[in-house]
């Protein structure tokens, strides 16, 4: 049986999430930190994808971001936008 993944905060990476959470200009940030606090809090992250966040999100997301979180902190959670018209340089 595959064992639960979670993440012990310590009290400076719950306040720079929750701050991140909080008060980030960018929603997607907001959401990622959100689904961090919630695995910290005991949470799967498979319950957070389908229940924690204000929208369902694949599971594969939220572990995606959790391993990234434990990468590189919260500079790890920033993605790259995907899409959208390429730009010239003149």
């Amino acid at each position: 049986m595959a064992q639960r993944r979670t993440i012990v905060l310590t009290a400076e990476q719950r306040q720079a999430l929750t701050e991140c959470r909080d008060h980030h200009r960018r929603p997607d940030m907001r959401e990622r930190c959100a689904a961090i606090l919630k695995i910290a809090d005991g949470h799967s992250p498979h319950w957070g994808a389908q229940q924690g966040l204000l929208r369902r999100r694949a599971p594969d997301s939220v572990y995606g971001w959790l391993t990234a979180y434990e990468r590189s902190g919260i500079v790890g959670l920033i993605g790259r936008r995907h899409g959208g018209r390429r730009r010239r340089s003149l």
